[in-house]
């Protein structure tokens, strides 16, 4: 009997496509049909990343996709009041919390859990009490993993930025802190996701040597291909990196 494998999930964040909508100030490209075509193309789920100016995602969005996305619908954010009550009301199947100031451009570090450990225990707590799953934005730090754990936090997921920028020089040097820091969370009963600058050139050696990721969220480098290949070939071509 052969065992079944672990299908990594995909979730395209289409903050850029409300980026180049917000360009023009109307409703083109219609950010709601683009998030029903990649669906349709086969991703799983869809990620925005609304911030308190709306630069790209608005709050009225967040509402309209959650009526409109059939599959699972990631939320990822700063949790202030304002993104709390968001995520409160919408009730996505999952909440990605990060660290970003408000005048970031985008991710670039992952939670320092033990500093910021009462902040983040009541927020957590607040979110699973409505059955929304928690993940945590998180560096290879295993002190930090641990402490996601003990917060409360259902996932945590992985800051590949450093993966990414390491990867076209010493690819099997890039991957070990990650391998070490994946396998960590996984004893300790955490599930694991990743995201930030992965793409089809190094997403499928991070799976391959990572397996056990449950989702990765992409969407500057997906987005920016979909100008080349359009949304149906972009999306089968991440797909397959995932086999």
């Amino acid at each position: 009997m052969k065992k079944s494998k672990r299908q990594t999930k995909l979730s395209v964040n289409i903050n850029k496509i409300a980026t180049l909508r917000n360009a023009r100030g109307e409703d083109l490209p219609d950010l709601i049909q683009v998030a029903k075509d990649f669906e349709k193309a086969g991703c799983h789920g869809i990620t925005v990343h609304p911030r308190p100016d709306e630069r790209h995602i608005r709050y009225r969005d967040v509402k309209l996709l959650k009526k409109t996305v059939k599959g699972e619908f990631n939320i990822e954010g700063y949790p202030n009041q304002k993104f709390i009550n968001l995520v409160l009301k919408v009730k996505p199947h999952q909440v990605t919390l990060v660290p970003d100031p408000p005048e970031a451009i985008t991710s670039n570090a992952g939670w320092d859990t033990i500093a910021h450990q009462k902040f983040l225990e009541e927020i957590v707590s607040t979110f699973k009490k409505k059955n929304i799953r928690v993940s945590i934005f998180m560096e290879n730090h295993l002190k930090k993993i641990e402490m996601a754990k003990k917060i409360g936090c259902n996932r945590i997921e992985m800051y590949t930025g450093p993966y990414a920028k390491k990867f076209l020089k010493d690819k099997k040097k890039a991957i070990l802190p990650y391998q070490k820091a994946a396998y960590f969370a996984d004893q300790i009963g955490l599930e694991i996701n990743a995201g930030h600058d992965l793409n089809l050139i190094n997403l499928s050696y991070f799976l391959k040597k990572i397996p056990i990721i449950k989702e990765v969220s992409i969407g500057h480098a997906l987005i920016c291909d979909c100008l080349y290949y359009g949304i149906k070939e972009t999306t089968k071509k991440y797909l397959a990196q995932l086999k």
